[in-house]
């Protein structure tokens, strides 16, 4: 049209000169060598976005392809488990947000629990990937895995829950003792006089659960001598079995006045509360650890008096940085342990 005139589309030689890098370096980056770094190419494609240059999206996809790529996996258990599946799709979460890496996560999930069976999809996960995550009850299998991997360069990082193997990289997780103590305060301010306390835990060989055990009762002891606390019982993960432990316990003492289950099983434990008649129901304080959809149900019902949570976003952030430090350092070094602050919720700030 008469008297407008056409825009010019900015030249290599334009971009260049407003990166202040050389006609040859954005052309190399343009064709895809492999002599640039990274932060060049990332710093000549936010340029070139902000002048307009025609070929933004061939800078993007060499920005992309500079970028340092690793290939990590992640052992979580029970596939049927709402906690886990959350997990995976937080892993997954941050992993995309990752601006710096590209990282491709396997997560794969063990249904069976033994530990020959969890060696030996740790070991197949550790085959195809730089570095694993690995939520496990601690064994000794497991302890000569992670040693193996470990010689033959995969390193192998625990988190929720630790293992013994010294040979681990890394571990992350909550302060244990802390949450323990705290499940203690919450039931001992909540209860009135004698009574008794049930410790639900998943499997007697899951540190992270033995040491939140060890913690109650060290608080029960010294602050509230008052109630007694049952010897701990293993719910197997299962919520069949934890449903008929608290029917038998609600059947054979009627001073049962608080549970703390810091293993699998809470939606067995809801249930046989839930048939319980609401004057005695009312009388029980439950605490359990983690959250997922049957725990907010039974928040919002006022069932559970606290759930002690891991922060899954932050957790999973923590996890994949912690596992690019390992599979990046030039030699094996000490454990790194990345503690991650407990989360409180309540029926009040749910």
């Amino acid at each position: 049209m008469a008297g407008q005139t056409v825009k010019q589309r900015v030249t290599i030689a334009e971009l260049a000169q407003e990166a202040g890098v050389s006609i040859s370096t954005v052309n190399r980056i343009l064709a895809g060598a492999d002599n640039v770094r990274a932060a060049t190419i990332e710093h000549v494609q936010q340029v070139a976005e902000s002048i307009g240059f025609y070929g933004t999206g061939v800078l993007s996809a060499r920005k992309e392809n500079a970028l340092p790529h690793f290939r990590f996996g992640f052992l979580l258990q029970q596939s049927t488990r709402d906690l886990y599946r959350l997990f995976g799709e937080k892993i997954r979460e941050a992993a995309a947000t990752r601006r710096d890496v590209r990282v491709d996560c396997l997560v794969d999930f063990v249904d069976r629990l033994e530990p020959a069976n969890i060696e030996g999809r740790l070991r197949a996960l550790g085959k195809e990937c730089d570095a694993v995550a690995l939520i496990a009850a601690d064994h000794p299998l497991l302890g000569q895995a992670i040693r193996e991997l470990r010689d033959d360069g995969t390193s192998v990082v625990t988190y929720i829950t630790d293992q013994s193997a010294p040979e681990r990289a890394g571990f992350v997780g909550t302060d244990n003792w802390k949450l323990g103590r705290t499940a203690a305060f919450f039931i001992s301010q909540m209860t009135q006089g004698q009574g008794r306390v049930a410790v639900f835990i998943g499997n007697h060989r899951y540190q992270c659960q033995d040491v939140a055990d060890a913690a109650f009762r060290s608080y029960i002891r010294e602050h509230a001598p008052e109630l007694v606390v049952n010897e701990s019982e293993p719910t197997h993960e299962d919520s069949a079995h934890a449903y008929n432990m608290v029917r038998d316990l609600l059947a054979k003492h009627d001073d049962l006045r608080g549970i703390l289950i810091v293993g699998g099983g809470i939606s067995g434990v809801l249930r046989a509360l839930r048939e319980a008649p609401e004057d005695r129901r009312r009388q029980i304080k439950l605490v359990c650890r983690d959250i997922g959809p049957e725990t907010r149900k039974g928040l919002t019902e006022g069932l559970i008096t606290a759930a002690l949570c891991h922060p899954m976003t932050e957790t999973s952030q923590t996890l994949i940085q912690t596992m690019i430090d390992v599979t990046t350092r030039d030699t094996p070094g000490p454990t790194l342990q990345r503690t991650i602050p407990f989360e409180i919720v309540t029926p009040e700030n749910i």
